[in-house]
């Protein structure tokens, strides 16, 4: 009996362990695209842009951006001490700019600095 409570305990934690990991890549690479370097932030907390509230933006060659086809959230807590709400964080994308808006079909946050 204790040695099954036991194995029902390892299951919970290595669930729960799993279940915690970050996603860091949203949509399909593209071989054929050119891959872009961005910074990666709240539009609104981090990089300047307008609006009601925490949107996921990003910053290529000095403009920012607000993204469509990730959302803030799809990352990872954007109120974390990592999140895009707390830090500016790097990116390999792929899209295009539209307007005033950067509409991604791949995007990779990469991981940061060890301090």
């Amino acid at each position: 009996m204790r040695s099954n409570l036991l194995i029902v305990f390892f299951c919970i934690t290595a669930a729960t362990a799993t279940a915690q990991t970050k996603n860091t890549k949203v949509g399909k690479f593209n071989s054929s695209k050119p891959l872009i370097m961005a910074e990666a932030a709240c539009g609104e907390c981090k990089l300047g842009l307008k609006g009601k509230s925490c949107d996921l933006a990003v910053r290529i060659n000095g403009k920012s951006y607000f993204v469509d086809g990730v959302h803030i959230d799809s990352l990872g807590d954007a109120h974390a001490k990592d999140g895009f709400c707390n830090s500016i964080r790097k990116a390999q994308v792929q899209g295009q700019i539209q307007g005033d808006r950067f509409v991604a079909s791949y995007f990779n946050l990469l991981p940061t600095a060890v301090k």
